[in-house]
């Protein structure tokens, strides 16, 4: 059986692909850092080891044919360790990217676009086989606004550029299929989208028809938004790169269909998304 190591087991996406190569019948191991599984579904594999400690994943890589990569730190510090660990293991990686990702510029747009960059450039140096997947927003990011969702019937942060949100469950189902394919898709990149463009404005009013309430977005200048952040408890780093990327992100116009082609199932909406997730917003 082909066994897939998936990191950022625990978060959306990561936990939607392991989900998704345990129901196809995939041999799925989870990395985690702590003990514990996490409330991850029965039958996945878990192994320990940390990405920011290359040295710990030898034994997380043992047998491991292919990997879901999603690399969680702002700088690509240690990504050349991690990807010869990966490398004297397995043979291909699926790279979870940014579609805000530009081939063409010099220099990214803002600190996040640069990283996943910079971690192309990486992946395409290395002799492993490769998936890029550059993901437009991730529908689930909206679950930051759930607690003032819980608490009231306006959402308050910084406004961005619309762009075509994307289910968390729709990027997982590409993965599953690259990690899926023996080499249909090595060197592959994907642009990956949802059916819509929508703003945030939108998004709040989508997951209030999901909840059966009215609710609203008000827009918050950069100042403001960065000391609600600090005070929820983010690091200053991601702050500061969030933040840059809401000013500088330039507005959507790209629907991509590659879901559909990859799938052979359509991208769901955020409505869709939003009635899955309307018990996290009550």
């Amino acid at each position: 059986m082909t066994k897939i190591l998936v990191t950022g087991a625990t978060g959306n996406v990561g936990r939607q692909v392991v989900a998704q190569l345990l129901t196809e019948g995939m041999g799925a191991r989870a990395l985690l850092r702590g003990t514990g599984a996490a409330g991850l579904p029965a039958g996945v594999e878990v192994a320990r080891g940390d990405l920011s400690e290359p040295g710990t994943l030898d034994a997380a890589l043992a047998g491991i044919d292919r990997v879901f990569l999603i690399w969680p730190f702002l700088t690509t510090d240690g990504a050349p360790a991690v990807l010869k660990a990966i490398e004297s293991h397995a043979r291909h990686v699926v790279y979870l990217s940014s579609s805000g990702v530009r081939e063409d510029a010099e220099r990214q747009s803002d600190p996040i676009n640069q990283l996943h960059a910079d971690m192309e450039r990486l992946i395409e140096r290395s002799g492993l086989g490769r998936t890029i997947l550059r993901s437009s927003t991730i529908a689930s990011n909206a679950l930051g606004w759930a607690g003032q969702i819980r608490s009231g019937e306006v959402v308050r942060g910084p406004d961005i550029a619309p762009a075509a949100v994307i289910h968390e469950g729709d990027v997982a189902a590409v993965a599953v299929r690259a990690l899926a394919d023996d080499g249909g898709q090595a060197d592959a990149r994907h642009v990956l989208t949802g059916p819509q463009i929508l703003s945030r404005a939108e998004q709040v009013w989508a997951i209030g028809e999901a909840i059966g309430r009215p609710l609203r977005f008000d827009g918050i200048p950069a100042h403001a938004a960065r000391r609600q952040m600090l005070a929820d408890g983010r690091p200053p780093a991601l702050v500061e790169a969030l933040l840059a990327s809401a000013e500088t992100r330039t507005a959507a116009n790209l629907i991509s269909s590659a879901v559909e082609e990859v799938t052979g199932a359509p991208a769901r909406t955020f409505r869709q998304w939003a009635s899955d997730h309307a018990v996290d917003f009550r």
